[in-house]
């Protein structure tokens, strides 16, 4: 009797990641004591050719949805590339219901899979309610298997995969201007990551989360608090990380100048504000042309500088006049 093959659903929007919930649920048993479940196989007293022949139809049925994982992962980054946001989002659920189906959704590979969803809910979609939504579903089960793992490889992947859905709140509830939240989840994204990189020995390399944006998220989490200083300090170092990997005259670097300039300014640093400017201004200059766009947004905002830094002269040498 030929067991029916396994039919993963085409994912047509994202209204079909609720096929995800509707799933039969599944306990936490290992893929290859549940493989009975996926390719039932009747009669009982079996003789050892017949055991054989049952296991090997069972392997034969999971390697359908094994393959389809493979190729979606492999999909994504090739969508991303071309920059098909949508299409990569949708294969991402799909991702999420083939690890479910071949590793149960309780699995930390499953948890894996849904961070990586909320991580694309995020940045390419834009959608900060849903990659929370996704990001805690799948918290739990990351936090028991880490305690409870045994395995090195398996533990970093896990700390891996910590570090993109900490980063995912942080920045979701960043977005939504909550900077107490986005503070508290960034830092153990941060601690996850340094945990990563002593388990690495310092190189690690390929995640999913750069340290660059690490820093970055934790900088403007820190602005938004209110704790210039400590912002400050976190934007340095992602200056550095990214002078470390491109130079010193990548446009990545204008965006950092300007953030550090606006804190500057609300420090009443007006003219190390100026400084970071015109670096951002220089930059511009020698990468786009001094017409480009890019250049007259730098220029514009070195102006509004020098305004700003002329009208706190003006009004400290009111404070300082005799009356």
């Amino acid at each position: 009797m030929r067991a029916s093959p396994i039919r993963i659903p085409a994912v047509s929007n994202d209204t079909d990641w609720n096929f995800c919930f509707h799933l039969p649920k599944q306990t936490k048993i290992p893929a290859h004591q549940r493989t009975d479940g996926l390719c039932p196989i009747s009669g009982s007293g079996e003789s050892e050719e017949d055991t054989n022949a049952k296991a090997k139809k069972a392997i034969d049925c999971m390697s359908l949805p094994k393959e389809q994982l493979a190729q979606s992962q492999r999909k994504i980054a090739q969508l991303i590339k071309g920059k098909m946001n949508t299409q990569a989002n949708k294969e991402l659920i799909r991702c999420v219901i083939l690890s479910r189906i071949i590793f149960g959704e309780e699995h930390w590979k499953c948890a894996q899979a849904l961070a990586s969803l909320a991580y694309g809910y995020l940045t390419l979609r834009g959608l900060p309610a849903q990659a929370k939504k996704h990001a805690d579903s799948a918290k739990n089960t990351l936090l028991t298997w880490k305690e409870n793992t045994t395995s090195d490889k398996e533990k970093k992947e896990i700390v891996e995969a910590l570090v993109v859905l900490y980063y995912t709140l942080g920045v979701a509830w960043l977005l939504q201007n909550h900077g107490r939240e986005a503070y508290f989840n960034l830092q153990k994204s941060d601690r996850n990551m340094k945990e990563l990189k002593e388990s690495y020995k310092g190189g690690v390399c390929g995640l999913q989360v750069s340290e660059k944006d690490l820093m970055i998220a934790l900088g403007r989490a820190s602005l938004v608090n209110r704790r210039l200083n400590l912002a400050l300090a976190y934007f340095e170092k992602a200056i550095g990380n990214v002078i470390a990997a491109k130079g010193d005259r990548t446009s990545d670097l204008v965006i950092l100048y300007e953030e550090m300039a606006q804190i500057e300014q609300l420090r009443r640093n007006h003219e190390q504000a100026i400084q970071y400017l015109q670096q951002a201004h220089s930059i511009c200059v020698s990468l786009f042309t001094e017409v480009s766009p890019q250049a007259a947004e730098a220029s514009a905002l070195l102006a509004k500088a020098y305004a700003m830094s002329g009208e706190a002269q003006h009004r400290e040498s009111q404070k300082n006049s005799p009356a």
